[in-house]
């Protein structure tokens, strides 16, 4: 949260209260006093607004803003106006963060497209800034929702999320005013008055300490600036002392210099950072050093994990710090508890203070590394997250089996829920990781994991967050000057274009990837680029193109000896010329095609090039040379026992046959086809039964040898390449080279650092495996 002061718990990112699965967030038991403020805030519900005064209806929703600085408990307050509205909102209520923990803004883009995820609302990936917020008003225009924006910097970031629906409200905090959107008038905060802010001392450090000296505690109160977040701080330190007294902690207060606080608040901060400035020198040099590296945190969240491998600690000593942190207040609990251990929160109002210690207390280099041991044990955890998915006995199960217990995950469903909560920490971390620019080479493997262990989980449905992903390699290959991938970030951000109906923003991709390819001298990713260009072309119905693309990626394969991948480009430009209407060019294709599966031995292939020709054949008006090419695509589906693709050629046979006027034998092919599909169903239905060869079947086809290109076709799509950059100065500088090396052997012990030198070795030591992901083509 930006500025929870008053919680003990913190609320996730992003949650809605009436969507199933998402985590909805804790209530606020120790809540205290702002009584008249929350009057004010509901009065300002129901008052009339500028319009209704002018005899106009309102044309958007409320926005109530909550003002103050850091520290004075502006989450505490909306969050506790929220839960007392939320059942006049049958729609539920949204929150999410307007702020990094660094205090720069969170691109409006990426806030409407995690609340449109939270509304279950399809969302394009790539889509602009413009079509998000508009799908997003679009979605709430019908809905009546409560909408809690935390953190927002000025009006620009809120304005284009506020819904066009009068019934819908907003309650914004802020450390200002919102000036640019009418009809906002703030609810300013100050301290609180004396008697709440003993109230909740008293919450944290139990009331006999408070009563038996009432003066002490209202002189701390006063030390304390009667600021919530300071109250929490000095009430933490209390309760962990159970013999220390009020008054001994209000003197000490008293007595600390003025100028290490004003440095260490930036004259902005005042009592808070007096009392954590007090609170952090009492803390064992190892608990100081893990504090203060947890403003490195992506997202200002933290596990156990994440807090061992900034401070180079066990995974053990880490949870009982951060545990111990919570009781002081120093961070918040949220999020469920996993076996990897609970989530914390860094609060909003310290991170300006952690990363000013930071800046002072620790040597950039030792930052750096931090930094790079939290890369390396969060790539680690997603290979094990990706890795348990796979089959008992496969090598990646293997390798799985020979990392420390702590980083392996013991079923799937583990896993994946791991991934689900830790997800916007993770997009978060990939983030960070291309903005620092220091450790790109950690960076590429993150994403590259990441990228694995979202698609094994997630599927389609992580499309948006991997379409970001892509976009973040891209920036770090432009920036390392990496075309291999360079061209696999633009293939893969084409496909998705491609996939959402985008075919000219996917083109420009394409043609973008083939100039990059062709830099990297990569054959692979230059015939991928190619024939993405062409299916482009054919997707817009500019056929000659679309034929010239694919006639260039076939004269590329047929260069390396590629028999299949030929095979199917020609099937591809077959298809081309038949949307042309070129009838006999197509026909001479499909011949080409059909022969190239047949010599490499592909029946199911062989069947369908066979089926296509069938077709042309029609479509040219030669139906007697379309009946004979059908009768033996028929012969070839049944050794390829592919049923369905029998069922249809029987259908065809029937349509030829009644143009030919023979209904009789036209009727017959009805009835078998009928009769095929009708057995594939029931066997879909019942028990699964061994299927044998059909009786005189006939031998197979003998394949021809076949280049082992390492090229391998997945779903019917174009191939998947795994380009590996080679080594040179482009791949990082020395200085990185450096602290992921001592990242990797200090991340996660000795096995892990045996693990990391295995990988390494096989995929080119510390270079990115990132892959072009196969998508599928339109033959």
């Amino acid at each position: 949260m930006t500025d929870q002061a008053v919680d003990t718990q913190v609320s996730s990112p992003l949650a809605k209260d009436s969507a199933p699965g998402m985590v909805r967030p804790a209530g606020t038991p120790e809540f205290v006093g702002r009584q008249r403020e929350l009057k004010e805030l509901r009065a300002d519900i129901a008052r009339t607004g500028l319009d209704t005064l002018s005899g106009r209806k309102p044309a958007r929703a409320r926005v109530l803003l909550i003002a103050g600085r850091p520290g004075s408990g502006r989450t505490a307050l909306a969050e506790e106006l929220v839960g007392g509205l939320a059942g006049d909102y049958p729609d539920g209520v949204l929150r999410v963060r307007l702020t990094e923990p660094d205090g720069e803004p969170v691109p409006t883009e990426r806030t409407a497209r995690e609340l449109l995820a939270a509304l279950s609302v399809p969302v394009t990936p790539g889509a602009t800034e413009d079509e998000l917020t508009e799908s997003l008003r679009e979605a709430l225009a019908v809905r009546r929702v409560l909408l809690l924006l935390d953190g927002a910097a000025d009006a620009e970031q809120v304005d284009p999320l506020l819904p066009d629906a009068p019934r819908c409200l907003v309650v914004a905090t802020s450390r200002g005013p919102l000036t640019g959107i009418s009809d906002v008038r703030p609810c300013t905060l100050g301290g609180l008055d004396t008697k709440s802010a003993l109230d909740l001392l008293s919450a944290r450090t139990g009331s006999v300490r408070i009563t038996v000296d009432p003066r002490a505690a209202e002189n701390l109160a006063e030390q304390c600036g009667h600021q919530p977040a300071a109250l929490v701080l000095a009430g933490g330190w209390l309760a962990a002392r159970p013999k220390a007294s009020v008054a001994e902690l209000a003197k000490q207060l008293h007595n600390l210099p003025d100028d290490e606080s004003a440095a260490l608040g930036k004259g902005a901060l005042g009592s808070l950072a007096r009392v954590f400035r007090f609170v952090y020198d009492t803390l064992p040099g190892p608990a100081a050093r893990i504090l203060r590296l947890l403003c490195l945190a992506p997202a200002g969240l933290a596990d156990p994990h994440t807090a061992s491998a900034l401070a180079g600690c066990s995974v053990s000593a880490a949870a009982t710090t951060l545990e111990d942190f919570a009781k002081l207040g120093l961070v918040q609990r949220g999020g469920p508890a996993l076996a990897q251990g609970p989530e914390y929160a860094v609060p909003g109002c310290l991170q300006p203070l952690l990363r000013a210690l930071t800046e002072t207390r620790d040597r950039p280099a030792e930052v750096q590394l931090a930094r790079a041991r939290m890369l390396e044990r969060t790539v680690r955890l997603l290979q094990s997250c990706r890795a348990v998915t796979e089959p008992e006995g496969s090598s990646a199960r293997g390798k799985l089996a020979g990392l420390p217990r702590a980083l392996r995950f013991d079923t799937t469903e583990a896993a994946a829920e791991w991934l689900r909560v830790r997800r916007p920490a993770l997009l978060a971390s990939a983030r960070l990781a291309v903005a620092d620019g220091d450790l790109d080479t950690l960076a590429r493997r993150l994403m590259a994991a990441l990228t694995r262990a979202l698609v094994t989980h997630c599927g389609t449905e992580a499309a948006a967050d991997l379409y970001g992903i892509h976009r973040l390699v891209l920036d770090v290959a432009e920036r390392r000057r990496l075309p291999r991938e360079q061209a696999a970030a633009l293939l893969n951000l084409g496909d998705l274009d491609a996939g959402t109906g985008r075919t000219r923003e996917a083109l420009v991709r394409y043609r973008a990837a083939l100039d990059a390819a062709r830099a990297a001298r990569d054959p692979y990713a230059t015939g991928r680029a190619m024939e993405s260009v062409g299916g482009a072309y054919q997707e817009l119905e500019d056929w000659q193109r679309a034929a010239d693309w694919f006639g260039r990626a076939l004269g590329d394969r047929l260069a390396r000896g590629e028999r299949l991948d030929a095979a199917r480009l020609y099937g591809r430009i077959g298809s081309t010329l038949t949307y042309a209407g070129r009838y006999g060019e197509a026909l001479r294709n499909w011949r080409s095609a059909a022969s190239g599966y047949r010599k490499s031995g592909d029946v199911p292939s062989y069947a369908r090039a066979l089926s296509e020709m069938a077709r042309v054949q029609e479509y040219a008006g030669r139906p007697e040379e379309s009946l004979r090419t059908c009768l033996d695509a028929v012969e070839w589906a049944r050794r390829a026992q592919d049923v369905r693709l029998q069922a249809a050629l029987q259908l065809r046979l029937a349509d030829t046959l009644d143009r030919l006027g023979d209904s009789a034998s036209a009727g017959l092919h009805r009835a078998a086809a009928e009769r095929m599909l009708g057995a594939e169903l029931a066997e879909a239905e019942g028990p699964a039964e061994a299927v044998e060869a059909p009786a005189g079947a006939g031998p197979a086809i003998a394949p021809e040898p076949v280049l082992d290109t390492g090229v391998e076709s997945v779903d019917g799509g174009a191939e998947e390449v795994v380009p590996l950059p080679e080594r040179g100065p482009e791949a990082g500088a020395e200085p990185e080279v450096k602290a992921e090396a001592k990242a990797e052997a200090a991340a996660g012990g000795e096995a892990e650092a045996e693990a990391a030198a295995e990988e390494d070795s096989e995929a080119g030591a510390t270079e990115s495996t990132y892959e072009i992901r196969s998508a599928p083509q339109k033959d």
